[in-house]
């Protein structure tokens, strides 16, 4: 992994050109995903929007179009709760001539109060913040390894500091909280995001060539200081006045998205690297150290095997 530096903060709104390049983003159409999407189509990039409502995703593209004039962007429909719908969608993104960043964002951020499961019987939150993105990730792969250079960024955290878990009770079936599920998804995304790295190196297929796994934190991100979207981010305001409240210590989403727009594309990036904001919850993205949960070998081999044993097929690198 590249060493913690705070020297070298991204530049996000002067982003190197995209252009030829594409980029699919989970959850892109609102908050951090949508973000994302508009500042990577804003420098040149062919941007996907893979997102489970069809008419916030219209209004996603409509807004994108719009804010970047001349912006290539599209839509796959993808529900990561639904594993049939994982498939079908991986099926779609295979047929792109070439994938330049899965940017895995999707995710529940406000979980349920009681435990609810997936259509195929996983709890919801663990389905669709992690084990729909383990199975994405697994059948594009062979997009990703086509295109020289590319990258998976996952989408952690910064509630990994505050809420560590080894991740053995991974569908909370022996006593459900719903930000221990938040949290326990979370961990685990940045376990899969570090794991993932170390086997495509050891199986020949990383490094700067070849495909890089890196993760990356939005800090605290909340949606009355984000600029206002038609369709994409409308906060009443009395949600305004409130997070307005908390802006010495938050930012709005279009800067939260910075970290994982510079994991995709910052020309020094490294698999294995994790970017977050210079004062954990807010600012200007900077590499930082992962817990060391994050970063067990041993909890990545756990998990790893027993999400292939939930999907029912292995992922292999």
């Amino acid at each position: 992994m590249t060493a913690l530096t705070s020297a070298r903060p991204v530049a996000t709104r002067a982003l190197p050109a995209q252009f030829g390049k594409t980029f699919v983003v989970t959850g892109a159409n609102a908050g951090l995903g949508y973000f994302t999407a508009e500042q990577l189509a804003a420098a040149g990039a062919h941007v996907v929007l893979a997102c489970r409502n069809p008419a916030k995703t219209d209004a996603a593209l409509a807004a994108i179009r719009a804010r970047v004039p001349g912006a290539s962007v599209s839509a796959v429909p993808l529900d990561l709760s639904d594993l049939t719908q994982v498939r079908r969608a991986a099926d779609a993104l295979l047929e792109l001539p070439r994938i330049d960043a899965l940017i895995l964002n999707a995710g529940i951020v406000h979980p349920p109060r009681m435990r609810e499961l997936s259509p195929d019987g996983h709890e919801i939150v663990f389905a669709t913040n992690y084990l729909g993105h383990f199975a994405l990730t697994a059948r594009v792969l062979p997009a990703l390894l086509r295109t020289p250079g590319s990258r998976v960024v996952a989408l952690g955290s910064m509630i990994s500091r505050l809420l560590d878990s080894p991740l053995l009770d991974l569908q909370l079936e022996s006593g459900y909280n719903r930000w221990k599920a938040y949290a326990q998804s979370k961990i685990a995304m940045q376990v899969f995001g570090f794991e993932l790295d170390r086997r495509l190196r050891a199986a020949g297929a990383g490094g700067t060539d070849g495909v890089q796994s890196l993760v990356a934190h939005p800090g605290y991100s909340i949606s009355g200081l984000t600029p206002g979207i038609r369709g994409v981010n409308q906060p009443s305001r009395a949600s305004r006045f409130a997070d307005n409240l908390q802006a010495f210590g938050a930012q709005g989403k279009d800067a939260g998205a910075w970290p994982t727009v510079s994991a995709a594309v910052d020309p020094d990036a490294r698999g294995g690297d994790y970017y977050g904001p210079r004062y954990l919850t807010r600012g200007l993205p900077t590499l930082q150290e992962p817990t060391r949960t994050s970063l067990d070998p041993a909890v990545a081999e756990s998990l790893w095997s027993r999400t292939e044993l939930l999907l029912g097929a292995p992922f292999t690198v």
